[in-house]
């Protein structure tokens, strides 16, 4: 891993909240053939941000980096599928909670990311999960946006910014049985 890669991932991840901010801004102005276009393109990128992921963690556990990206592929497909009005357009959330916490997980563990951006990244796949009580949820969801956005802005940041360390990143990546 080089502070190259690492900022790829972070250049490829700002495009992903780009694509989806203007997206999101498309719906209802535009007709939802438009909206529907950008945020299929969103979840395309978004699939391209997990593989990067899992190139960056696998290094701290193989199968828990494999897992989370077939979890944040099977959440873009539902994603994709709503649009589509084939599946609620919630249904995604709690998939990308399991995402989000698998990402923290494999970040807190890892010797080359601040343990800070994995324990957000939990905090923020608990509070996707929270979807799962649409009572509870009603009460909460701006605070479980700003804790999803905030956990998912600060990973993208991080990496876009001051990428890994590199040195401990091929030192887990050497030691690990993988």
């Amino acid at each position: 891993m080089t502070h190259s890669r690492a900022r790829t991932t972070g250049a490829v991840y700002l495009f992903y909240f780009l694509v989806a901010i203007f997206a999101e801004s498309l719906v209802g102005r535009v007709p939802g053939t438009f909206s529907d276009t950008a945020n299929l393109i969103a979840n395309a990128v978004y699939v391209v941000v997990s593989l990067l992921l899992y190139q960056m963690l696998e290094p701290v556990n193989r199968n828990v980096a494999l897992l989370a990206v077939v979890i944040s592929i099977i959440g873009c497909i539902v994603q994709s599928l709503s649009l589509f009005h084939l599946t609620s357009p919630q249904g995604a959330l709690p998939i990308f909670g399991c995402f989000n916490l698998a990402i923290g997980y494999l970040i807190f563990r890892s010797t080359f990311l601040p343990h800070v951006l994995g324990v957000l990244m939990a905090l923020s796949g608990l509070a996707w999960l929270t979807v799962l009580s649409p009572e509870l949820l009603k009460h909460i969801v701006v605070y479980v946006e700003i804790i999803g956005v905030a956990a998912e802005a600060s990973l993208m940041l991080w990496l876009l910014v001051m990428g890994v360390n590199v040195q401990r990143w091929n030192e887990q990546a050497g030691t690990t049985e993988r």
